[in-house]
């Protein structure tokens, strides 16, 4: 790959995820301190990017790969995303803002597939190269907070700001997407069956009972995730954390730390156990959260946001690698997409709903008990765990690997 292809498609992993973080980390406090959003209210908001994730697939399943060009879709997709960004600043109803997101995350997941596609297609050796250029996304996120709480200095009452960072990044993503390297679909001319957009040949791994208890947890799991992206933010403002937004981002070096470690506890613990650590990790994050405080136990808050590493990494990317082994070079991506879509689409969905509906619970007289909310998700991530450990019995220790998805 030559240098001015690198730097394209750096630039491209930078501002995608820079795009993503810059609103979807402070929404929640966004919702509550600015629009005066319920709990309920800022669940629906949330779920907005998980039901985009469920419908993605089929857009570029059945439109993208077999009508345009990756690179020029994508540019496209971002443009409108900006303007909806403008947009929705200017909205005063959590209602109304709820319809704007969803439609903004209709166009915005697509593009993280899109921009995957373009990637790959650059690369003769993607399990070597896509990891250096996947690594800019993950910076791009850190790169929001420290923007956030560091440079612009942003207050809560001035968190629409936010979308408009997101905006002007999504206009410079928008435009550069059409200097990125030619994409041209890659089913052009072809047919797809509803059953293999779906990836329906995929559900052959039911077959395996391990396999079974690994998607089921993984949808589990993904409700007590999605209180943590819902909901954190949030919280910590109101513990009276310093620099919430910036401090978030520990959690992102956490997992670009952790996931250098993989391939040693791999080894020695199998897949069993390395996914068994990360639903642990789920639940001391969220006995952290619960029991800690911005002033003696300020070290619980932090060590709730480092514990990201561990939860994504130990459970996410090991899964991503389980699932791979299981699968047949022919299914290989229709697994890996139903799992997406079971977790962070499914899974996400029905979490993002549950931790508004417990936050309204456990909101009395305009005061919210964050211990009682927090002990949901911890109990709900300790059920997931025992019922993995007792019926999941597959733990080998495989080589294989898989690239981790588009999530931070």
């Amino acid at each position: 790959m030559n240098t001015s292809i690198r730097l394209r498609l750096s630039a491209l992993m930078f501002l995608e995820f820079f795009i993503w973080g810059a609103w979807y980390v402070t929404m929640g406090t966004y919702l509550d301190k600015v629009l005066g959003a319920s709990g309920v209210e800022i669940g629906a908001a949330y779920s907005a990017m998980a039901i985009a994730t469920i419908i993605s697939p089929f857009f570029v399943g059945m439109i993208a790969d077999r009508y345009f060009s990756a690179q020029k879709l994508l540019g496209v997709l971002h443009l409108v995303g900006a303007v909806l960004l403008f947009y929705i600043t200017t909205i005063k109803s959590p209602s109304s803002f709820y319809w704007i997101l969803l439609l903004y995350s209709l166009m915005y997941a697509p593009t993280l597939a899109l921009a995957n596609s373009v990637a790959f297609r650059q690369m003769k050796d993607p399990g070597k190269e896509f990891a250096s250029i996947r690594v800019l996304g993950t910076i791009g996120w850190i790169a929001t907070g420290w923007l956030i709480d560091k440079v612009f200095k942003v207050s809560t009452a001035d968190l629409a700001f936010t979308f408009k960072m997101a905006a002007v990044a999504s206009v410079a993503l928008g435009l550069l997407s059409f200097a990125l390297p030619g994409t041209p679909p890659k089913a052009k001319g072809t047919t797809a069956t509803f059953k293999q957009i779906l990836g329906a040949d995929a559900f052959v791994l039911f077959k395996n009972s391990s396999f079974t208890v690994f998607f089921i947890a993984s949808v589990l799991i993904c409700i007590p995730l999605s209180f943590y992206y819902s909901l954190t933010n949030l919280y910590l403002t109101d513990a009276g954390m310093k620099n919430v937004t910036s401090n978030m981002t520990f959690g992102q070096f956490s997992e670009a730390f952790f996931i250098l470690l993989i391939p040693f506890f791999f080894r020695r613990l199998g897949v069993k156990w390395m996914i068994a650590l990360g639903m642990i990790a789920w639940t001391l994050r969220f006995l952290c959260f619960g029991y800690g405080d911005a002033g003696a136990n300020l070290w619980m808050l932090f060590a709730g946001i480092i514990l990201h590493g561990v939860c994504f990494d130990f459970f996410f990317v090991t899964g991503q690698i389980y699932t791979d082994s299981k699968a047949s070079l022919s299914i290989q991506s229709q697994a890996q997409g139903m799992i997406t879509m079971a977790t962070y689409g499914i899974g996400m969905w029905i979490g993002t709903l549950l931790s508004g509906y417990v936050k309204d619970k456990y909101t009395i007289n305009n005061i919210v008990e964050w211990r009682s909310i927090w002990l949901v998700p911890a109990g709900i991530a300790a059920i997931v765990l025992i019922l993995f450990t007792l019926f999941f019995k597959d733990n080998a220790k495989s080589a294989a690997h898989a690239e981790p998805v588009a999530m931070v």
